[in-house]
């Protein structure tokens, strides 16, 4: 299958279409998943000799990795006190910073390989539709105490300077985090990856597993790996191939749409080249891109996983609702994508049984924290670190099956609901 319709399929710059397995092979590693969390284990594991085989079951970056806004900063989708109250507040500084490191690892990915497609820029700002600026002066001194990380905060003139828009009151802005082009970035790591001898098959999904015995087995409809070690890293598109991975998070869906070209109406609404999200629990995300000739636009979330037939015309509504001005933009292209969301929204990270792991459930937070769950991966696997180990709190909690499903539909709607009457002042 080759990619879905959007931006960054439309500005490939590498074209490679990988082959699939056919045959049976021998490895250190076994991957199942050829998104962030997968490419980034394989690389470091084949940067430390490990021979590595990763099974895609369509094409590198198909999946959330490849089709998400772009966004690289720093946090998690579980909220700090829930973090805190579930690992204690030592271990949770300690999750905080492995999610700044998280985006530093792929800052560094990009300037070490010389992935120029990616196109990073620098700056994310998050805005409040509501009164909250002792609140948000309190955030930035707190990352500076307790993280040495600096944050500005904008007032609403500063904002509004920026953003011509009355629903925005004050933000944050974080010079440190970046925003990209998420698919020729994952495309960028796999060429390293076969460039260092590791192999990665696509159009290859796993079709049956033994993991029992001390060489595990992967099998898909025309080959086989024997490998020690077998990560699976499938997010939203998990099947039911490992069924404690399957019942233990939620498949969510997220929306995206890109703008026509109409660089000057875009200027008469947003003048910045920083990603903008607000902090609403599915709140509006967005940046200009194709050199300030086009708007990404992102936003909404269900567990409802079809794609609605108006998908584009919800996303406009939306976008106009905050930018009246631009109301004959056009949209050219929009699609959705998969997210795995744990019950307690924190990635699930950790050891299934000996020698086989896990990585998955970002909950819309991946760009970083999926980059670091791949390294820890690889640490444990190469035995350098146990960090994986931070995770243990947030485990393979089961989702209540269909129950969960309406339950989690229910929660987001009252989350909605919360949010529209704090704007209003309720």
């Amino acid at each position: 299958m080759n990619y879905i319709d959007t931006l960054y399929s439309r500005t490939l710059q590498d074209q490679t279409e990988r082959s699939p397995l056919i045959a049976a092979e021998q490895t250190d590693v076994c991957i199942v998943g050829a998104g962030l969390a997968g490419l980034t284990a394989a690389l470091e594991l084949v940067r430390a000799g490990n021979s590595v085989a990763v099974l895609e079951a369509q094409r590198v970056g198909w999946g959330a990795s490849g089709r998400n806004g772009g966004f690289v900063g720093p946090g998690y989708a579980g909220r700090g006190e829930t973090i805190r109250r579930m690992a204690g507040a030592a271990d949770a500084k300690k999750l905080q910073l492995l999610s700044i490191e998280g985006v530093e690892l792929v800052r560094n990915t990009i300037e070490d390989l010389g992935i120029a497609s990616a196109l990073p820029k620098p700056g994310i700002t998050r805005v409040v539709r509501y009164e909250a600026a002792a609140q948000l002066q309190a955030e930035a001194e707190a990352a500076l105490n307790d993280f040495g990380y600096p944050l500005e905060f904008l007032d609403r003139t500063a904002v509004q300077a920026l953003l011509h828009s009355d629903r925005y009151y004050q933000g944050v802005r974080d010079p440190q985090a970046f925003h990209f082009h998420p698919l020729n970035y994952l495309r960028g790591i796999a060429a390293e990856i076969e460039r260092l001898g590791g192999l990665i098959y696509e159009k290859s999904a796993a079709t049956s597993v033994s993991l029992n015995d001390a060489i595990k087995v992967v099998r898909t409809d025309r080959g086989s790996v024997q490998a020690k070690h077998v990560v699976f890293a499938t997010g939203g598109y998990t099947g039911r191939l490992v069924p404690a991975l399957k019942r233990s998070h939620l498949a969510i869906s997220t929306y995206v749409m890109v703008s026509e070209r109409a660089p000057e109406l875009i200027r008469s609404a947003i003048e910045t080249t920083d990603a903008i999200g607000d902090d609403r629990k599915a709140g509006d995300y967005y940046r200009v891109v194709d050199g300030g000739q086009r708007l990404l636009w992102g936003g909404r979330i269900t567990t409802r996983t079809g794609e609605p037939r108006d998908l584009a015309a919800k996303l406009q509504r939306t976008m106009v609702s905050t930018y009246p001005q631009l109301k004959d933009l056009e949209i050219d292209t929009a699609w959705s994508g998969l997210m795995a969301y744990a019950r307690h929204q924190m990635p699930q990270i950790g050891q299934l049984q000996p020698h086989v792991w896990y990585c998955t459930a970002f909950g819309g937070h991946g760009m970083n924290t999926a980059t670091i769950g791949g390294k820890i991966i690889a640490e444990a696997i190469l035995g350098t670190s146990d960090r994986f180990r931070l995770f243990q709190p947030f485990g393979l909690a089961w989702n209540g099956g269909p129950a969960g499903k309406i339950a989690a539909q229910l929660v987001y709607w009252k989350l909605q609901a919360n949010d529209w009457l704090r704007e209003r002042g309720a």
